[in-house]
C-alpha cells in the first residue's frame, strides 16, 4: 500500500442555515461538520465510524460533491474540489463514486439494470455499443450476479443483490475511490459477509481506495487499514484499525467499544441518564463529550482538545485531554 494521499481533508466544516431572515434577524444553524481534517492513503480502506447523527454521511457527501462544504479545503488527486466546484466535472464524477446505504431506493425502478449501469458507460467513458457490451459483461462477473438480471428490474432483486448492483454502477466508471455510506447496514448478517468479500476483492483487482462510513463496530473493524472516530461534528480518534479497537485511547471510543452487544455480555455500559447531549445549535467552547465523559475535568469543558498524537505515536491520534493509556 502507497503512502500517498489520494484525498486530503483539510479544516472541512458544514453548517446547515445560519445567516439572516427578511427582518434581520439571526437564524439558527446546525454545526454537522466542525473543523475535520483527515488523508485518505491510495489503496487503502479507511474506516469512518460514529453515532447516528455525529457526521459521518454529510462528511461522505462532500468528498463525492453532493454536498459543499461552508469552509477548509478537499483535495482528491492534486485537484481542489471546493474550488472546482462548478467546472465540468466529467473526470472527478468518474474517479469518484459513490454507493448508497439503502440499496433499493437508490436504483431508478423504471429503468432496467443495463441502462442504469449503461448511463455512466455512455456519459463518462463515452463506450460504443461493443465495448458496453464488454463492459456490462465484466461487472456483472465482477459483482457475481448473472448476465440475464441486466434485463429485469430494481424491484425484483433482494436487497443483497441490488446493493451488488449499486457497487457494478460504481464500479462502471473506473473510479479509484469510491466511498460507501452503511453498504451493508440493511442487509441480513450472511448478506453482509457477502458483499463485504466482493467489496474486499474488487478492491484487490481494481486497486481501489475505500471510505467505508458505518455505525457497525464489527463491520469497520473487519474492512478497515485505518479508523476515524466521529463525534459532534469532529474526528475524536484516529489510528490504525486494531491499534484503535485494542487500544481505544479517547473515552468516546472506548464507550462505543464498550456499549456494542457481544455474545455473553449480561449488561452493557450505557450513559448517565442525567447527561445532556450537546445543543447543535450551540456548541460548546470546550470537549462536546464532556458531559458524557467519566474523565472530564474543568480543562475539558474550558477549552476544545486537538487532534494529536497519545505517547508519542504518530499513527495513533486522539482529541483527548486525559487519554486511556495503552493496556
Amino acid at each position: 500500500m502507497a503512502d500517498a494521499a489520494l484525498l486530503s481533508i483539510e479544516k472541512a466544516e458544514r453548517v446547515f442555515g445560519g445567516g439572516r431572515n427578511l427582518f434581520g434577524r439571526a437564524r439558527p444553524a446546525v454545526h454537522a461538520v466542525q473543523d475535520v481534517s483527515i488523508e485518505v492513503r491510495r489503496g487503502e480502506t479507511l474506516g469512518i465510524v460514529g453515532e447516528s447523527g455525529c457526521g459521518k454521511s454529510t462528511l461522505a457527501r462532500m468528498i463525492v460533491g453532493l454536498d459543499a462544504p461552508t469552509a477548509g479545503r478537499i483535495v482528491f488527486d492534486g485537484r481542489d474540489l471546493v474550488a472546482e466546484a462548478g467546472r465540468d466535472l466529467r473526470r472527478l464524477s468518474r474517479e469518484v463514486q459513490y454507493v448508497f446505504q439503502d440499496p433499493v431506493a437508490s436504483l431508478n425502478p423504471r429503468k432496467t439494470i443495463r441502462t442504469i449501469l449503461e448511463a455512466p458507460l455512455i456519459h463518462l467513458l463515452g463506450l460504443d455499443k461493443q465495448a458496453r457490451a464488454a463492459r456490462l459483461s465484466e461487472l456483472m462477473d465482477a459483482v457475481n450476479l448473472a448476465p440475464e438480471f441486466l434485463d429485469r428490474y430494481p424491484h425484483e432483486f433482494s436487497g443483497g443483490q441490488a446493493q451488488r448492483i449499486g457497487i457494478a454502477r460504481a464500479l462502471a466508471a473506473d473510479p479509484k475511490l469510491i466511498v460507501l455510506d452503511e453498504p451493508v447496514s440493511a442487509l441480513d448478517v450472511s448478506v453482509q459477509a457477502q458483499v463485504l468479500n466482493i467489496l474486499d476483492g474488487l478492491k484487490h483487482k481494481f486497486g481501489l481506495t475505500y471510505v467505508f462510513i458505518s455505525h457497525d463496530l464489527s463491520v469497520v473493524e473487519s474492512v478497515s487499514d485505518r479508523v476515524a472516530v466521529m463525534y459532534f461534528g469532529r474526528i475524536v480518534e484516529v489510528g490504525p484499525g486494531r491499534s484503535v479497537f485494542r487500544h481505544p485511547r479517547h473515552p468516546y471510543t472506548h464507550l462505543l467499544l464498550q456499549s456494542a452487544p457481544a455474545p455473553g455480555r449480561r449488561s452493557l455500559v450505557s450513559d448517565d441518564a442525567t447527561a445532556e447531549l450537546p445543543d447543535p445549535y450551540n456548541p460548546p467552547p470546550g470537549c462536546a463529550f464532556h458531559a458524557r465523559c467519566p474523565r472530564g475535568t474543568d480543562l475539558c469543558n474550558a477549552r476544545l482538545p486537538r487532534l494529536e498524537a497519545v505517547s508519542g505515536d504518530e499513527s495513533h491520534q486522539a482529541a483527548c485531554f486525559h487519554p486511556h493509556e495503552r493496556r
